[in-house]
């Protein structure tokens, strides 16, 4: 395993003499956040063992969502947010993708593409389910951007997880088109089930994207027009009672586009690393020079601010009385609120957990009150058990 901190020392200078015109604010505060992530030149924290008292200073994660470390707190209270908003009915995966001529308009325009982009996905499966006969109301969905495919190019599209059930609020009906089967989560249930045609929606979502760039001031280019194909793409399949969907989403909302067991190693100036190829399901290797693999991971990085997960419709937070309301009705079982996961804790080297201090230290701050502490360790006399021979006692013997 070969750890992106590495890569990013040893290529850092390559990569800003190649791409240095081409990097965002955005970009370098990522290099510099998961260079320095848990190192010696971290910001510190000091803490103290509640058994043996002993004092240690820490690095801080950088928790930056690029990096591969850090995030696994917000991933978890994410999820459990998610699974406890659960409806009882069969959920489809929406997936909404945007065309290969448009991602360098994309890519210029990060922030309001990829914000047109999840808006334009949820109105039209709201318009979908507001003219279904089946549903006839505002039906409620969990977005998650993407932007990489599987050998982390750039490839923009939107994850939608939704029940197969809409709310009327005016003539307060809830209505579900595809019900789970008796197995919740089973083959079976997930197989069955018809929510909208892919193609109508892809026509829909085509021509309400191109409108949405034409009034955010991004018209297509005339030389691309030509070259857009006739027919996007959305995908919509069956994914049983939403949990294994949404855990799926999860594992790579907060943690960065790949994980450091998939980096394989670095020779010679070249990255080696891997992923699963969709069509054969078998592992696939590839090799980048290091500072094309930066840039490759830097082409993800999102600009602040933007989100890259929405909820809509009577998913939204917002929503939160009516939800309760409706999982009441609809007989979902009532748990007592559920406290969100805790953080992992530190502990000392005699097992006890270690209490936060003092935290964002400077490292020189962090060097002078560990050697302040291991002074005092050192003058500190050493207590002897009473059957413990002394050092002139065991010299004798």
């Amino acid at each position: 395993m070969t750890r992106v901190a590495d890569l990013i020392t040893q290529f850092e200078p390559e990569l800003l003499t190649r791409y240095g015109s081409q990097l965002l604010p955005s970009h370098r505060q990522a290099l510099a956040a998961l260079k320095h992530c848990r190192s010696r030149f971290a910001p510190q924290m000091l803490a103290s063992c509640q058994g043996c008292h002993s004092q240690r200073c820490l690095p801080h994660s950088c928790g930056h969502r690029a990096c591969p470390h850090c995030q696994h707190h917000e991933s978890q209270a994410w999820l459990q947010r998610q699974l406890e908003a659960l409806v009882p009915a069969t959920y489809f995966l929406v997936t909404f993708t945007l065309p290969a001529q448009l991602r360098t308009l994309a890519w210029q325009h990060q922030r309001r593409v990829y914000a047109l982009l999840m808006q334009c996905a949820w109105a039209t499966l709201k318009t979908f389910s507001q003219n279904d006969r089946q549903l006839a109301g505002t039906p409620g969905a969990v977005a998650v951007l993407h932007t990489h495919n599987r050998q982390l190019g750039l490839h923009p599209h939107v994850h939608v997880c939704m029940p197969a059930a809409a709310l009327n609020a005016q003539e307060r009906l809830w209505r579900t088109k595809v019900r789970l089967g008796k197995t919740p989560g089973s083959r079976e249930a997930a197989r069955g089930g018809y929510l909208f045609s892919q193609t109508a929606l892809a026509t829909v979502f085509a021509a309400k994207f191109k409108a949405a760039l034409a009034r955010a001031g991004l018209p297509v280019p005339s030389e691309l027009i030509a070259e857009l194909p006739k027919h996007w793409v959305v995908d919509c399949k069956a994914v049983g009672d939403g949990q294994a969907a949404l855990r799926y989403l999860g594992r790579y909302l907060y943690r960065g586009v790949i994980q450091e067991a998939d980096i394989l190693g670095c020779q010679d100036g070249q990255v080696r690393y891997r992923w699963r190829d969709a069509k054969s399901g078998k592992q696939a290797t590839r090799s980048l020079p290091g500072a094309d693999f930066l840039w490759l991971l830097l082409q993800h990085v999102l600009p602040r601010g933007l989100q890259r997960t929405r909820n809509f419709g009577f998913l939204h937070h917002n929503s939160r009385r009516l939800l309760g309301l409706l999982q009441l009705t609809q007989g979902v079982p009532v748990l007592p609120p559920q406290p969100p996961p805790e953080r992992p804790v530190w502990r000392c080297a005699c097992g006890q957990p270690m209490r936060i201090l003092r935290r964002r230290m400077r490292p020189e701050e962090a060097a002078a009150v560990a050697a302040a502490n291991a002074a005092t360790a050192a003058a500190a006399p050493r207590t002897v058990r009473p059957d413990q021979p002394q050092p002139a006692q065991a010299a004798k013997h």
